[in-house]
């Protein structure tokens, strides 16, 4: 399906071509982990072609900001259609990164854009999972002399396993409100679980942390981690949409293919008509989940008026979608829809673990409502 933005179309190309020659051929394999090994050499090959400097400033080799969530958003789609966890890897990042942009943090950025070799040192790890303010124990950051220390647990944080340094939030003594902090993944008073077995998205590794006394350098101001996730929300909600949208692609596509190919009783599958309804309403929702999401990404990059909420009722709605329409995608395929052969049990499983980016869904439907009655 072809991305309304003519401007875009480089972008959805080296994606295309990447998730071709380095995705399609080792899903299985790849999503195996963590009973096989992590697809470094993919991940290093998207630190070459520029995946992770996306969201860095445009002075930085960043993209134009004005620009920066449809052109992350068509890359996730296009991803996510072959395997979304490298999508789920970019995301991660990404969202570290737009919190270090939001708080003004241009010591650790230019850190980051500075780093162009060693993969782990260029990728930031968070708990992309998780909305910190929805999450009932988070550390403690204590103020010394030459600044502070966390102590506590950081449960499901992607990449934690694999880069040098985590952006994770706590909250800091006699304060409601959490902040961010950089923390040095290497440190010795930091333990880390092995690696969590994910429903989805299992190349998207994390690790549970439990902090004592790490150092941590504080990202912006104080009590602010909030505001910060808040403003990074926005591109990062219709970027999580973008994921499921090209979940969602992927399963039409591949169901399509397979009734074309396959027939019984005398016939094409596609032939059949209940088989015929079923990829009608597949093909409906891909339009609908790529209209939304597109639709969302504009408003966001423009600025508008409640862009945020926009954002919010993509993320909400085109994931839903895409879990009813994987199920479908499943059921068209018959007994090899089951099969790791085929890509629909992945895309399955993957799209209901999408529907857990930046908190869970029941809370996030709630969440969009009360902006609704706040605005």
């Amino acid at each position: 399906m072809a991305i309304i933005d003519s401007a875009l179309k480089p972008f959805e190309e080296l994606a295309h071509n990447f998730a071709r020659k380095e995705l399609a051929p080792n899903r299985e394999t790849n999503d195996r982990y963590p009973f096989g090994p992590l697809f470094e050499d993919v991940l290093d090959k998207a630190l070459g072609v520029g995946f992770f400097s996306l969201m860095l400033p445009e002075e930085l080799g960043g993209v134009e900001q004005a620009d920066k969530t449809r052109v992350l958003s068509s890359i996730l789609d296009t991803l996510s259609q072959v395997d979304a966890s490298l999508a789920g890897v970019l995301l991660t990042h990404a969202m570290a990164l737009e919190i270090l942009v939001q708080a003004g943090c241009k010591e650790l950025i230019e850190k980051t854009a500075a780093e162009t070799v060693v993969t782990n040192k260029a990728v930031i790890a968070c708990p992309s999972f998780s909305n910190p303010s929805e999450t009932g124990h988070l550390p403690r950051a204590q103020k010394e002399a030459d600044g502070y220390v966390l102590t506590g647990p950081v449960e499901y944080v992607v990449l934690g396993g694999f880069s040098s340094r985590a952006v994770v939030p706590a909250i800091i003594a006699a304060q409601e409100q959490y902040s961010f902090f950089c923390i040095d993944l290497a440190d010795s008073r930091l333990t880390k679980s092995g690696p969590v077995l994910s429903l989805g998205l299992r190349a998207c590794p994390a690790v549970d942390l439990e902090l004592r006394a790490v150092p941590g350098a504080l990202v912006g101001e104080e009590g602010s981690g909030e505001d910060y996730f808040r403003r990074s929300s926005a591109c990062l909600h219709v970027a999580a949409a973008a994921m499921a949208s090209g979940i969602m692609k992927g399963s039409f596509d591949e169901a399509l293919s397979y009734t074309r190919e396959r027939s019984q009783g005398g016939r094409e599958l596609i032939g059949w008509s209940e088989v015929k309804s079923m990829l009608a309403n597949m093909a409906v929702n891909v339009q609908v989940a790529h209209m939304t999401t597109a639709a969302a990404a504009e408003a966001v990059d423009n600025n508008e008026p409640d862009c945020s909420l926009s954002a919010q009722a993509a993320a909400v709605h085109v994931q839903k979608l895409a879990c009813d329409s994987t199920t479908d995608g499943i059921q068209l395929l018959g007994g090899y829809g089951y099969m790791k052969d085929y890509g629909q049990e992945k895309r399955f499983r993957d799209a209901k673990q999408v529907q857990c980016l930046l908190g869970r869904a029941p809370l996030k439907r709630l969440r969009y409502l009360e902006s609704l009655i706040n605005r």
